[in-house]
């Protein structure tokens, strides 16, 4: 079996084919910005992009992935030079605290902004409502979200 991940194929070995998304990013491809939360899909740690769209990699038999294009949040910088906007944007304006939840947070805010450019607060708050978070970061994820909008913005015109 074969996985597009990041925009490179990926041979998986015959033992992984059966294992969970999660663990072939993890441990078989070394791909660990993607994080075990919960590992039942409550808590988006374990947030990839499938075919563009945000889904639980904790969920997510591998050999139902074959076929698919996934990002992590390791590929979203792979698009251009430096990071990607929103991981950016996640620095500018000083997001992370403990960090574990972020990369689920901004795979997920990259799928946003490509949906909805110029998103309101409330399709931001709707967009990661799904993302655990004990930080108490909220306003600054969503400042990030807008700042980073902007800059997609700029980098349009």
């Amino acid at each position: 079996m074969e996985l597009d991940i990041n925009g490179h194929p990926q041979a998986i070995a015959p033992a992984w084919h059966d294992e969970r998304l999660l663990w072939v990013l993890r441990e078989h491809l070394g791909l660990v910005g993607t994080k075990h939360g919960c590992g039942q899909g409550h808590c988006g740690a374990c947030t990839v992009l499938v075919d563009g769209a945000p889904a639980r990699s904790c969920l997510l038999p591998a050999s139902a992935a074959a076929g698919r294009r996934i990002t992590t949040v390791e590929g979203l910088a792979s698009a251009g030079p430096g990071l990607h906007p929103v991981q950016q944007a996640w620095l500018d304006e000083r997001v992370p605290q403990c960090g574990y939840c972020q990369a689920g947070q901004i795979v997920a805010a990259a799928a946003l902004l490509r949906a909805h450019p110029i998103p309101s607060d409330e399709q931001i708050d709707a967009a990661l409502a799904g993302h655990l978070c004990r930080c108490g970061t909220q306003q600054r994820v969503r400042a990030a979200v807008h700042r980073a909008a902007r800059a997609l913005a700029g980098a349009v015109r």
